[in-house]
């Protein structure tokens, strides 16, 4: 024990996309595995498990005593919930030991299947302050993954706070979007990352265009790509902080980056309860590296610092830096060192590019001075010759960067830790011997770590020992033979009370231990037993409620745009402003025209920002559209005194008729459904959902990314936060040229977090009429930075379309005949 926690009590989570990750994460000390299977899971392009090899599965960690957590970290769309269903019984049947979930919809429907089966809040909740923790409580959620922005500050008040178990990613690949809150896959190529088929268009390269003008960025174009986070070096601070699962990424990654990985943490968490130096070796850092690297962060664990966060000239692993190129000989290249480096490592070369082919290959040989070298050289001038035909030399260049790509010595070595046929762990067994002559013997076997105990009994009684009889070192010796099962025997665990000079045959004592250990493993590998009713998913689908007239609303983001929709027909407004203190404003100028307006919360919810919920409730809107669970809870626990209507935006990711229910039950008037469904999602949800108590967003710039990551302060500013950058936010209007030509604005909202929005504004005017029959209760328009005369010409064609003076693909055609990027169909098509 250190500081009053138990090394116990400190969880290492590994990934395990097959069998092989599974087997390296047992082997190298890993408390338990998340894992998914071919469905339903945030990691679709995954190898993945079967859902038939579950119990297979189970049984093999709980052998090791590892823990197995099931993904099932996506959103499940209306048609699915049988299939949702099946799974979660499966799950239950194998004895999983907990389902890591996103949608508040199927938590609700597990808690109608089984009210003790263990749940965790995924990472994709967006969970980042004590008052999102809370709202998870009435949902017995055992634990919650925070989002990859808080600190470790953030952290610590969380925990101290929410007194909920806390999981925090300390390695792998890092998002720059917000868990649970990036659209930008969905919206370019209909793969959504909301449904683990993440197409990483963070990894893609942009130009950073400043008030309409390209800025010059030399050999930065990856302007959304963070490096990966790396948080060994903070294992004690994270300890200390109250995090209780650290949470390994990967499920995409090789059996040896997994083997690596959990060896090296499983060894720091050792090392700070042993009492010993926690810093990390240079070498422990180079492997790490070696495995897969884009670069190493601590992210945002130490708080933002955006100009740490990503490299912006590479978005791919490149491993370990070797040096620089420093003259390209007849047959080799001339490096100078600053890693090892030996015959057989891969290497490539570095020409400030990677979108061009690079030159890379095996090391043939190492030359100091035109002499070969063997072995491993550290550091130094040397001659490095490739494989013959490996690289075309007149394409590398001086002052090229050298990386080392891969380490077959490395990987070789970390095969072995997995590839054995000797158990990977073996546990304490305690055994006690008694008998007397002429009654049969008795051993007792207890498993110390699994808490399990059985007797076996000889099958003959015991006779008057003539030469040998049983011995405490005699039956060490025959019970002690455990070579090849997961147990061992110490002669401290073992206890014996024969009365007299006893024996029993060896073959006896041989066959009690083969039972022994077969009862053992039994009761080790079987399945803990939750509840379980059989439900029906579609029991609760309620009869929807009648719409008279639906409502056109529109959320404006200026004053200006606010002035202009008050003044048409629209029956409703919404602000979302990146500065709160224009929120009065806003009110006000509706109410002097005449119009209701609801103010937008953030899209995130940060430990220290009760104050802005604050404000926007004391700007005495009419309703307050809510965009994270954890201001709903901090809204809903003041209901009484503040009285103001709450409606939930698409970003609490509503994707079937269960999280409509859930989030109108916790006290929301109205809800939007998820920017995820296309149009056959969105008509099965409003046929089982109270579609009366909806609104569809028909209009708007899809925001893509959300993210922390500050692309102004970055690029913009000597600062690395809000608290130094001089708010160039506010003097310029940045956006992202894509690969294709179209320049994506890019907003800050009051927490300086960022948000990426198309350029093109879609919509779904085609499908208003089939939304109307359906009885959809609301239609809302959004608009980013459209001038006062655009607003109203959009509201006015709506307008029309919900009279049904003109069609749906009238307004379709006349948006995009009066708008210089056009109008795409947007998401709804896909």
């Amino acid at each position: 024990m250190r500081n009053g926690i138990k090394r116990e009590d400190i969880e290492l989570l590994a990934p395990a996309g097959n069998w092989e990750c599974l087997k390296a994460a047992v082997a190298n000390g890993a408390n338990a595995v998340f894992f998914g299977v071919e469905k339903f899971n945030a990691r679709a392009r995954a190898e993945n498990f079967q859902m038939a090899e579950l119990p297979e599965i189970m049984a093999f960690l709980h052998m090791y005593g590892v823990k197995g957590f099931l993904t099932f970290n996506i959103l499940v769309f209306e048609d699915e919930m049988n299939e949702a269903r099946k799974l979660v019984e499966a799950c239950i049947d194998a004895g999983v030991d907990a389902l890591i979930v996103q949608d508040l919809g199927l938590v609700k429907l597990i808690r109608e299947i089984s009210p003790d089966f263990p749940i965790h809040g995924s990472t994709q909740m967006t969970i980042t302050s004590p008052e999102a923790v809370e709202f998870t409580k009435p949902f017995s959620i055992e634990r919650v993954v925070l989002g990859r922005e808080n600190s470790l500050k953030e952290i610590k008040v969380i925990g101290e706070k929410a007194k909920l178990p806390m999981e925090v990613f300390v390695h792998g690949a890092l998002c720059v979007s917000y868990s649970g809150q990036c659209l930008t896959s969905e919206m370019w190529g209909g793969r959504s990352a909301n449904r683990g088929e993440c197409a990483q268009a963070c990894r893609l390269p942009y130009d950073l265009i400043v008030d309409g003008v390209q800025k010059e960025m030399g050999n930065i174009a990856y302007l959304l790509s963070p490096k990966d986070l790396a948080a060994i070096e903070l294992v004690p601070e994270l300890i200390e902080a109250g995090v209780t699962s650290f949470k390994i990424e990967g499920r995409l990654k090789s059996p040896e980056y997994v083997a690596n990985v959990v060896s090296k943490y499983r060894a720091a968490i050792d090392r700070y309860f042993a009492g010993q130096d926690a810093s990390v070796s240079e070498q422990d850092i180079r492997e790490l590296q070696q495995s897969f690297s884009r670069g190493f962060t601590h992210g945002f664990l130490e708080g933002t610092n955006n100009k740490t966060l990503l490299d912006g000239s590479f978005p791919k692993s490149r491993g370990v830096f070797l040096g620089t190129v420093k003259k390209v000989l007849k047959n080799a290249v001339l490096v100078e060192l600053s890693s090892p480096l030996k015959r057989g490592d891969g290497i490539v070369f570095d020409a400030g590019d990677p979108t061009q082919k690079e030159e890379g290959g095996r090391v043939y040989d190492l030359l100091q001075r035109g002499k070969k070298v063997e072995g491993e050289v550290n550091s130094g001038l040397y001659e490095i010759v490739m494989g013959r035909n490996d690289v075309k030399l007149q394409r590398i260049h001086v002052g090229d960067r050298v990386w080392k790509t891969s380490d077959p010595e490395l990987d070789k070595r970390l095969r072995k830790t997995f590839e054995t046929e000797k158990p990977y762990r073996t546990f304490p067994l305690s055994v006690h011997v008694s008998g007397k002559l002429g009654e049969k013997l008795s051993v007792t076997w207890v498993d110390k770590m699994a808490n399990n105990a059985v007797t076996s009994h000889s099958e003959i009684p015991l006779e008057a020992a003539v030469k040998r009889p049983l011995t405490a070192e005699l039956l060490l010796d025959q019970l002690g033979r455990l070579g090849g099962t997961i147990y061992r025997l110490e002669a401290a665990d073992l206890t014996v009370a024969l009365d007299g000079e006893v024996i029993v045959p060896v073959s006896e004592l041989n066959r009690m231990r083969r039972e022994a250990v077969e009862q053992l493993l039994f009761l080790r590998t079987k399945p803990p037993v939750y509840q379980k009713r059989t439900v029906d998913a579609y029991a609760d689908v309620k009869e929807r409620g009648q719409v008279e007239k639906p409502k056109l609303t529109a959320l404006c983001r200026s004053l200006e745009q606010v002035e202009a929709a008050a003044q048409t027909d629209v029956d409703f407004l919404y602000a979302d402003f990146e500065f709160v203190k224009q929120y009065p404003d806003a009110v006000k100028l509706a109410h002097r025209y005449g119009k209701k307006i609801a103010i937008a919360t953030m899209r995130i919810h940060m430990p220290d920002e009760n104050g802005v919920l604050a404000l926007i409730a004391r700007s005495q809107p009419d309703a307050i559209l809510v965009r994270n669970t954890g201001a709903l809870h901090y809204y809903m626990a003041r209901r009484h005194e503040l009285g103001i209507p709450l409606i939930g935006d698409f970003s609490l990711n509503i994707a079937n008729h269960k999280a409509v229910e859930l989030f109108l039950d916790c006290g929301l008037e109205m809800v939007t459904p998820s920017y995820d469904l296309n149009i056959q999602q969105m008509v099965d949800l409003l046929e089982n959902a109270d579609a009366s108590k909806m609104e569809v967003v028909i209009h708007q710039h899809l925001p893509m990314f959300h993210t922390e990551h500050c692309v102004y302060c970055t690029f913009l500013s000597p600062g690395t936060d809000h608290t130094n950058c001089g708010t160039p936010c506010e003097t310029s209007r940045v956006s992202l040229r894509d690969r294709v030509g179209f320049s994506h604005p890019v907003r800050v909202d009051t927490g300086c977090r960022n948000t990426v929005y198309n350029a093109i504004d879609q919509s779904g005017a085609e499908y208003l009429s089939e939304f109307t029959k359906l009885g959809v209760g609301s239609y809302r328009i959004e608009f980013l930075e459209e001038e006062p005369e655009r607003v109203q010409e959009v509201i006015r064609l709506y307008r029309q379309a919900l009279r049904g003076e003109v069609s749906g693909s009238h307004v379709w055609r006349s948006l995009k005949a009066t708008n210089q990027l056009g109008v795409t169909r947007g998401q709804l098509i896909k």
